[in-house]
């Protein structure tokens, strides 16, 4: 025997390993806001080509806009929301529309 075995010292056990917890990220929807100005179809337009919607998700979002004053055009990571309210915005000023989206913590 050696000599941690004979005074106890060469006990064995489980090394366990902490893992820290990763956290998901926070999510935010992206909001389209009415107007009485912006045409529907730039507002379909830019659904189709933003948030890759279909043609009918898109329509069906577009009235939802107009009739209740705003519409869910998506929830994604912050990085990407933020890119796609600027996205929006930076092509509804190039048509000369005064569309607004925004983005808000899911």
């Amino acid at each position: 025997m050696s000599e941690d075995q004979k005074d106890g010292q060469g006990k064995r056990g489980v090394l366990t390993k902490t893992r820290p917890k990763t956290k998901k990220p926070s999510m935010y929807k992206v909001l389209m806001l009415n107007d009485d100005y912006t045409p529907m179809d730039f507002v379909v337009h830019i659904l189709l080509s933003y948030f890759q919607k279909s043609e009918e998700e898109a329509v069906q979002i577009m009235l939802n806009v107009h009739q209740t004053g705003i519409g869910l055009c998506g929830v994604y990571s912050f990085e990407v929301a933020e890119t796609k309210v600027v996205q929006v915005i930076d092509s509804a000023r190039r048509a000369e529309h005064p569309l607004q989206c925004t983005l808000e913590k899911e």
